[in-house]
């Protein structure tokens, strides 16, 4: 495993151990190659999202009980938009906006005190990430996606994504609850 590209210092892009042969395409990560990457973590759930193309979710993280994210697409695309939300760190308020697609087999590790969303440009993408901490639904906090202060260039394929309640309810950056 190795790191490809770092997004606000903390958010590490990176490439799986991979194989292939004639039967396919086999892809492998784990704690052990992750810890010596400096990303020392133990995983307790993973999720898998489902969304068709258009949909956008997010920008979503716990207030309690942050929770780091390996997240990885395993049919389709994502469009994954992260921003720093903790209020020491040099990039705190910013974003960074990178692409994932079962193509490429690439992960992203995102660490506690960072809101997560994506949007899907295939016709429909599969994401599984795993999580340091469970989810508790009473700190899930949104941003709301399309806030101007957050300047994020989502690349919409049509003028309005398909969103959830939660997600068109987001809070502005400016009213968010933030991590220390």
């Amino acid at each position: 495993m190795k790191i490809i590209d770092r997004y606000l210092t903390d958010v590490l892009l990176l490439e799986s151990d991979r194989s292939t042969s004639q039967e396919g395409l086999q892809l492998t990560w784990s704690d052990h190659a992750l810890a010596a990457l400096g990303v020392d973590v133990k995983f307790v759930q993973d999720n898998h999202s489902r969304s068709e193309k258009n949909v956008l979710r997010g920008l979503h993280y716990q207030i309690q009980h942050p929770q780091g994210k390996l997240v990885r697409v395993v049919a389709g695309s994502i469009i994954d938009v992260v921003v720093d939300l903790r209020k020491s760190s040099k990039t705190f308020g910013q974003s960074a906006l990178f692409e994932i697609s079962a193509n490429k087999g690439l992960l992203a590790w995102i660490p506690p005190g960072f809101a997560h969303g994506f949007y899907v440009p295939s016709d429909y993408a599969d994401v599984l990430y795993s999580v340091t901490d469970y989810r508790f639904a009473e700190f899930e906090r949104t941003l709301l996606w399309s806030d101007p202060a957050l300047h994020i260039d989502w690349p919409l394929l049509s003028g309005y994504p398909v969103l959830s309640d939660k997600d068109r309810a987001g809070v502005l950056f400016s009213e968010a609850e933030l991590f220390n």
